[in-house]
Order: structure tokens, then C-alpha cells, then sequence
């Protein structure tokens, strides 16, 4: 499925009222985050089950569960790849 990437969850946002949870992914050397994240999807069914095994004494309902990728470890690269293309150019420029 994934080969030697790794996936981890970077952060949960769950509604006030317990009926939804946002789970966002972060992949780490993922070719296909697209199959990737269809796969999870696939599998939607089987986490909730997982999850409402573990934490059924707790809540009244098992939550409502989506995938997001989180890019924001991208988002920091491209940031940091402009940051070394001014300091770069600045240089340049002295």
C-alpha cells in the first residue's frame, strides 16, 4: 500500500457535539497520498469499529470519521525553499 513511507496522525478536530471527527493525516515519503487516502477511505468503516470498541464507555456515539491529508509539513518546505532562494539572491546582490 504504502511501501516505506510512514503515516501519522497530526491532528483530530472533533464537533462540540461529539458527532464528528476531522482526522488529519500527515505522510511522510508517500508517492500516492491520492490511493493512500482511498484506501483509508475504504477502510473508514473498520477504524470507527476500532475506535468504538475502545471508547464505547465513554460516549454516547462513536463519531463520524474524515480524512484530510495535512500538508503543512509541505507547506513549511516551500516556505523554507523561498526563504533560501532570497537569502541566495541577497547575497548575490552585495
Amino acid at each position: 500500500m504504502m511501501g516505506k513511507g510512514m503515516i501519522s496522525i497530526s491532528k483530530v478536530k472533533i464537533t462540540t457535539d461529539l458527532q464528528e471527527a476531522k482526522v488529519f493525516l500527515s505522510m511522510f515519503q508517500i508517492d500516492d497520498q491520492e490511493k493512500v487516502m482511498a484506501d483509508i477511505e475504504a477502510k473508514n468503516w473498520e477504524v470507527r469499529k476500532e475506535l468504538g470498541a475502545r471508547i464505547r464507555n465513554s460516549v454516547r456515539r462513536i463519531p463520524t470519521l474524515k480524512f484530510y491529508i495535512d500538508d503543512t509539513l509541505d507547506y513549511v518546505d516551500r516556505i523554507e525553499e523561498v526563504l533560501k532562494r532570497v537569502r541566495k539572491d541577497d547575497e548575490g546582490e552585495e
